[in-house]
């Protein structure tokens, strides 16, 4: 309670039948609760004695998790890395956890050289996402329950019973129309009030299009298609824009245009706009503002995009357990076709504008964010961990390269998350500004990319 970090304790505990697993309980319960890092030595087998009998049983625990554990009646030495800036940045969030100023304490200053060691430690490469398979598919079932139970609350209170969602046949829209499913199947309302909505503009392919026909069919939903090259064509004319140049204006007009029909259409059905874009997409600010940016309940906003692609391929492996064939296929085919806003016309038929390419790779993205904000780590700390992590696939000029675009793009465009429409928190990182992410819109990142352009690779 003093800031102490690290607890070390040199202990004489005496080896019983069942004893050990209960101390191992004991130690890492011990670290979550004081929120430190927990060292403990037992007395070993030479200092057995009489009716005791000692197995130098040592443990290394960090915040409730056992990070290294000595075989029992075998003298060796342990180790592990303990991330002490993760333990200062977990007290700051628990307001549960609360220091006081002890004057009585003896202080003993150490001087620790600081060198490059070889770290032990390993990160996931896709923190928002279980390894293992098990875990995973609870997390799914478990995220899928929070987004529908959410929006079934919102339809309740509201006493509508009717929902319009822009179907693209993407992994966003295509997530999120199955939470409605869900959410409407708890309520006990017909899924023809699902208004599904797919409107075609000038990057629209075949292969989307057809999979957001298939997918409203096979789930029950009333399709509607409304074709936007037109109305967007005369926008373009009135404002003075030239429809040939596919700029931002060029891409934005057909977003605010399908934004404006979502919204329309629910005035005249009496139904809910329910939004699409998930949480990596806000973080990077890859949303147009007032378009697809808007909605009247963000089903994804707490999802982020590596999250999206696992939950999808659950509900067609859901789909496939529960004999709905045409179901699961659609949905395989959905998680095969490139991330995309097609909002550029298509080349030989296929999708020419892809996201990945345009603000780099997801599960680079996703890492950086869960650290950032989890934890409150800086840049030159998240690029040793994803260098480490994702050098196999990255080099350290890409994974660099990627870091300076994220925390430009995620300062820069946090006036979009200012105003975000409310959607339901699934996880420990969330970026909703009425209380995970209270950020100013204007906050500036100069400190932040400054250590960054001081990275040596």
């Amino acid at each position: 309670m003093a800031g102490a970090n690290v607890i070390v304790n040199l202990s004489a505990s005496d080896e019983l039948i069942g004893k050990a697993g209960y101390r191992r309980q004991l130690i890492a319960q011990a670290s979550g609760a004081k929120v430190c890092a927990y060292l403990y030595a037992s007395a070993g087998e030479g200092e057995s004695s009489q009716d005791l009998v000692f197995a130098g049983h040592d443990l290394i625990a960090e915040n409730g998790t056992v990070l290294a554990e000595s075989k029992r009646f075998e003298q060796g030495i342990i180790t592990a890395d303990i991330d002490i800036e993760r333990l200062m940045a977990e007290r700051r969030r628990r307001n549960t956890f609360t220091t006081n100023v002890y004057d009585d304490y003896v202080h003993i200053p150490v001087l620790i050289n600081r060198e490059e060691v070889d770290i032990k430690r390993t990160f996931e490469p896709l923190p928002f996402v279980p390894k293992d398979i098990n875990e995973r598919e609870a997390r799914c079932e478990e995220i899928a329950d929070i987004q529908a139970v959410g929006l079934a609350k919102r339809l309740t209170h509201t006493g509508i019973r009717n929902a319009v969602i822009g179907l693209s046949g993407g992994l966003d829209s295509t997530l999120a129309l199955l939470v409605t499913v869900r959410a409407f199947d708890r309520l006990g309302l017909g899924r023809e009030g699902i208004h599904a909505v797919t409107m075609p503009g000038f990057g629209t392919t075949d292969r989307t299009y057809d999979n957001a026909v298939t997918l409203a069919g096979t789930l029950g939903c009333d399709l509607n298609e409304v074709d936007i090259k037109a109305s967007v064509t005369q926008h373009m004319s009135d404002i003075g824009a030239d429809i040939n140049v596919h700029d931002v204006t060029y891409e934005n007009a057909q977003a605010r245009e399908r934004t404006q029909i979502l919204m329309d259409m629910a005035n005249k059905v009496n139904a809910l706009v329910i939004g699409t874009g998930d949480m990596s997409e806000l973080a990077l600010g890859w949303a147009t503002y007032n378009g697809d940016h808007m909605s009247m309940y963000g089903v994804n906003a707490g999802v982020p995009k590596t999250l999206v692609r696992h939950l999808v391929s659950y509900f067609a492996d859901e789909a496939k357990q529960n004999g709905n064939e045409k179901l699961s296929l659609v949905l395989k085919d959905i998680l095969d076709t490139p991330v995309s806003p097609e909002l550029l016309p298509p080349e030989d038929g296929k999708i020419s504008q892809k996201t990945e390419d345009i603000v780099g790779p997801y599960e680079l993205h996703d890492f950086f964010l869960y650290y950032m904000l989890r934890f409150g780590f800086s840049p030159a700390k998240i690029y040793r961990m994803a260098a480490m992590t994702h050098g196999n696939e990255y080099n350290n000029e890409t994974i660099l390269k990627w870091l300076k675009v994220f925390y430009r793009r995620f300062f820069t465009q946090q006036f979009k998350r200012s105003c975000l429409p409310d959607g339901p928190k699934v996880g420990t990182v969330a970026v909703s500004p009425r209380g995970d992410l209270r950020m100013p819109s204007d906050a500036s990142c100069a400190l932040w990319l400054k250590e960054i352009e001081e990275i040596i690779i």
